[in-house]
């Protein structure tokens, strides 16, 4: 499946962070925006897999389109993690 993502740009005293819209309560960060995507990549399998161990429903994915127009995502970065 293929998530999209949402990264909050950082600066020098801030952390990239990351939100995942689709799975709520996943979220992460990362010192730069390489780092941000493979931290995200992380929680995502993280925590599908609690959900996975829990017995609970696995969140389909939607379009960062239906996302992006949210405005708490306003001035965020879309970015598209292949979970396998």
């Amino acid at each position: 499946m293929i998530y999209p993502i949402a990264v909050f740009p950082g600066d020098e005293q801030n952390a990239w962070g990351v939100e995942v819209p689709d799975i709520p309560g996943c979220f992460s960060a990362g010192d730069d925006f390489d780092d941000a995507l493979a931290m995200a990549r992380e929680a995502i399998q993280t925590h599908l897999q609690l959900l996975a161990d829990d017995g609970a429903a696995i969140p389909a994915p939607q379009s960062a389109a239906v996302h992006s127009a949210e405005p708490e995502y306003e001035g965020c970065v879309w970015a598209m993690v292949d979970i396998r």
